[in-house]
């Protein structure tokens, strides 16, 4: 249990800037083993989002409130899975063979491809989040933030890792994520849906979409994904489910 525990919190401090430094001892070992963990680091990063979104609604209206949220949760991960976004963006926009796409993905600069992806991405979050009926938007953030990761999950379970270089940040999730840990993940995943079940199957199952799609994109370009392709299937995956969400508040 303890161990599982420190695994649990060296995926906190890899995807996060919640500062955990000073209750475990970091091992590389850990983080390998911590990607069935990921779904419920999207609870702890969602449930931010939709406490600042609770407390905020006090006080501002819904369109100020949401954008205090979004900015919540991009602060708690620093960015982390918009950065990917953005890179894929940039390298997928500007690359037209397997070496060059993995050239720009590795630069930390970013073109007009990643600039318009990332606003675009986050506008088109923002709006969607609006619209949706607030006192239902706190758990939509909630679940979005964890079906998302899965998602993200699913394709590091049936997709090869691209290697990006020995100074990848992101070699440690080169392993292939077993069955076993995928469906705990899922388990993580799914721990909203006592909210609305309906929306977080029809949710889940949209966000598999998405990962089909773009799983199979990436493999048809690089032969597999990289650590930028997975925050851009979770960034998309997150918009996919708030979208599926106004869809059936609107329709249903």
């Amino acid at each position: 249990m303890k161990r599982e525990l420190k695994i649990f919190l060296t995926s906190v401090l890899f995807f996060t800037r919640i500062p955990v430094h000073s209750w475990f001892t970091y091992r590389e070992e850990y983080l390998n083993h911590g990607s069935r963990y990921f779904p419920l680091v999207g609870l702890i990063v969602g449930g931010i989002g939709a406490g600042v979104f609770w407390f905020a609604n006090l006080i501002f209206p819904v369109s100020v409130s949401v954008g205090l949220s979004t900015v919540a949760t991009i602060w708690t991960t620093g960015a982390f899975h918009e950065d990917g976004f953005g890179d894929v963006c940039d390298a997928f926009g500007g690359g037209w063979t397997r070496e060059k796409i993995l050239d720009i993905m590795k630069d930390s600069r970013v073109g007009a491809y990643g600039a318009l992806g990332m606003f675009m991405i986050i506008l088109l979050k923002i709006i969607s989040l609006i619209e949706i009926p607030a006192e239902i938007l706190p758990f939509t953030l909630i679940s979005g933030h964890a079906l998302s990761r899965w998602a993200a999950n699913s394709t590091m379970h049936s997709h090869e890792y691209v290697t990006e270089g020995e100074l990848s940040k992101s070699k440690l999730l080169a392993q292939r994520m077993n069955f076993g840990d995928l469906i705990i993940s899922l388990f993580f995943a799914l721990i909203p849906a006592f909210w609305n079940p309906m929306a977080t199957g029809a949710g889940l199952i949209a966000v598999f979409l998405v990962k089909l799609w773009m799983a199979s994109f990436f493999k048809k370009w690089i032969g597999g994904y990289t650590g930028d392709c997975l925050g851009a299937i979770q960034q998309v995956a997150e918009v996919v489910y708030y979208l599926v969400v106004l869809a059936m508040v609107n329709y249903f």
